[in-house]
């Protein structure tokens, strides 16, 4: 019992820390692409852009989620590059 409560404990503050950051896929999960060039600011813009935009194959997901969690997305490449433009406007 004590452990189940520890992972929810756990579970809950990572949920709470992914909420104040504002945004569900972080740069750790697009982990194919390239944030690092970006400010705190306008890394937090690129991931709000990313994580607000939907991916256009049908499948329901946001761009971030796609990206990070579907490998065989049709359009996946065509998503990348997406966040990477959104990197790079978030960078001007």
């Amino acid at each position: 019992m004590t452990w189940l409560v520890a992972a929810g404990v756990v579970g809950a503050i990572g949920y709470g820390l992914s909420e104040i950051s504002g945004v569900a896929y972080n740069e750790r999960a697009i982990k194919v692409v390239d944030f690092s060039s970006l400010t705190s600011a306008q890394k937090h813009t690129a991931l709000v852009a990313a994580n607000n935009a939907r991916c256009t194959c049908g499948c329901g997901m946001g761009l971030a989620q796609c990206v990070a969690t579907d490998s065989t997305c049709p359009i996946r490449e065509p998503n990348i590059e997406k966040i990477r433009t959104m990197v790079r406007d978030a960078a001007r």
